[in-house]
């Protein structure tokens, strides 16, 4: 599921735009494991972008990365040795046929959002996908997640629908906007 932010306007300052250039996106590894799963952690517990309630284990993450293997990749944005942020693609299922569908997750660390952090995880995911052949790529939104969802429609992710009260977090009862961009 795509990650959740909300973000404030908040004006770049010239230091700010000299610590992106230094902002590295690349495959994840077992040491970035317990970066991915504070990151994590926090959405479970503070937002809507997963409907994942209970916190996952470094054991839990780390099997989780393992199941990724090369053709659903897992990157991060790491920055002076920082995890700020993650991206994946997941099977969309297991049935065969939709062997060319993927799904993206973007999570990105609270303090970090509305940066452009985020946005070159997805670009970069994106990328990760073509490369590996896929046909398409889902997103579940959740709803309330205008930036999730404006993100994707700026990576030319079109609306395909929304599934009604699919999920209950936070005692509510939450829609999910579906969006898909399909390679050409």
């Amino acid at each position: 599921m795509a990650y959740l932010t909300f973000c404030l306007f908040m004006p770049y300052s010239l230091r700010d735009k000299e610590e992106k250039k230094m902002l590295e996106i690349r495959r994840a590894t077992v040491a970035d494991i317990p970066g991915i799963t504070e990151i994590y952690n926090d959405a479970i517990l503070k937002t809507v972008a997963t409907f994942d309630t209970e916190t996952k284990t470094i054991e839990d993450r780390r099997a989780w990365l393992e199941h990724h293997g090369t053709r659903y990749p897992v990157l991060v944005a790491v920055e002076n040795g920082l995890i700020k942020g993650w991206a994946s693609l997941t099977p969309w299922s297991d049935r065969s046929a939709y062997a060319g569908t993927t799904e993206d997750s973007v999570y990105v660390r609270e303090e970090y959002r509305c940066q452009g952090i985020g946005k070159k995880l997805l670009e970069t995911i994106m990328e990760e996908g073509r490369k590996a052949g896929f046909h398409t790529v889902i997103a579940r939104i959740a709803e309330m997640n205008d930036v999730s969802i404006r993100l994707h429609e700026k990576a030319g992710f079109k609306h395909i629908g929304v599934m009604e009260e699919v999920g209950v977090k936070f005692g509510k009862l939450l829609d999910v906007h579906m969006m898909q961009k399909i390679y050409t």
